[in-house]
């Protein structure tokens, strides 16, 4: 056979692959994306409130976005690993505990930093003043579970003040609701949640806001907006625009705040006026740049890394590094 019918078969054998290939990729019709009743996740009801996801996605061919609420970021990051979610607003530390667990998905976009407080009983108020977390020794805490954001960094600010977030505290997984309703009837000392939880829990009288969570971490970053891998790989244009539709979202909140908050409210059945105070005295800053959540996600996946050291060295698991986590590339195409 001659080298240029050779060369010819090749060729079409490789189109014929390409094709056979492009036919694999499903079409896409519905997008399935997963948030918390936080109003650190405001971007994703903003949109959905003013019908943008349907409307910019339409041209893809999604003619259906279903929105999934979570409890945390922990069992959503389970839904993604199972391959329910297409799209997700959590908070950074989930999904880097989910890569390390074999999560395929990426970081696109930044969502919000700071925005979690550490909230005590109004009568332990005074030791807190006199002795700082020190205080807190001995203490019944309730935050998000193992693996999530607040548990991070409340295990990492204990830590570093000597105190063993394992046998000095007793450290209780709830949702923000639960953590609520527990430090009112005094069954927690303390709770580590984010807004609007905090101002809703001093609106009760139950509690009393003492340090804001970039005291702690100062501009750490909280939420992240994840696409699976497959999402990126089949579907790259409906990543760019899901990040557009984001980043109009984030400015929006920005400009009308009040407006948002009342969007919070009737999306979560909770009373305006308590969440318009909770975005007036949070330190949460709402953003869509991911490059401001890389330096803090390192730490995060640092920390998480040093808390499953002996497991993840065992399967040969390496610390996660920054290509591991972010895909950065269809944000810094759309702002240039």
């Amino acid at each position: 056979m001659e080298r240029r019918t050779v060369i010819s078969l090749i060729a079409i054998g490789a189109i014929a692959v390409t094709v056979l290939l492009a036919g694999c990729v499903e079409k896409k019709n519905t997008l399935n994306l997963g948030y918390q009743p936080s109003t650190h996740q405001l971007a994703a009801m903003v949109a959905a409130e003013k019908g943008w996801w349907e409307e910019d996605l339409a041209k893809f061919g999604i003619d259906e976005v279903e929105l999934f609420l979570f409890p945390s970021g922990p069992p959503e990051m389970t839904a993604m690993l199972a391959g329910d979610l297409d799209v997700a607003y959590v908070g950074t530390a989930p999904p880097i505990s989910a890569l390390y667990e074999g999560l395929d998905a990426k970081i696109i976009a930044g969502v919000q930093t700071q925005g979690s407080a550490i909230v005590i009983r109004p009568e332990l108020v005074e030791d807190y003043e006199r002795d700082g977390v020190l205080s807190l020794k001995g203490k019944t805490i309730a935050t998000y579970p193992p693996g999530s954001i607040q548990h991070t960094i409340l295990s990492k600010w204990l830590s570093d003040n000597g105190i063993d977030p394992e046998t000095d505290v007793d450290i209780k997984a709830m949702t923000p609701s639960d953590a609520a309703s527990a430090i009112g009837a005094k069954s927690v000392d303390v709770v580590f949640v984010p807004s609007p939880h905090p101002a809703i829990i001093e609106d009760e009288g139950t509690g009393t806001i003492v340090k804001w969570s970039g005291e702690i971490w100062p501009n750490h970053a909280c939420c992240c907006l994840v696409a699976s891998g497959t999402l990126i790989r089949e579907h790259p244009e409906i990543v760019t625009q899901i990040i557009q539709t984001h980043i109009n979202a984030t400015e929006y909140i920005n400009e009308h705040p009040d407006e948002a908050a009342e969007i919070f409210a009737k999306w979560q059945g909770a009373d305006a006026s308590t969440i318009k105070h909770s975005m007036e005295i949070t330190d949460a800053q709402w953003i869509h740049d991911p490059h401001l959540e890389v330096e803090s996600s390192l730490g995060y996946a640092e920390v998480i890394y040093g808390i499953n050291r002996e497991r993840y060295e065992a399967k040969g698991i390496e610390p996660l590094r920054e290509a591991d986590i972010f895909d950065s590339s269809f944000y810094d195409e759309l702002v240039g």
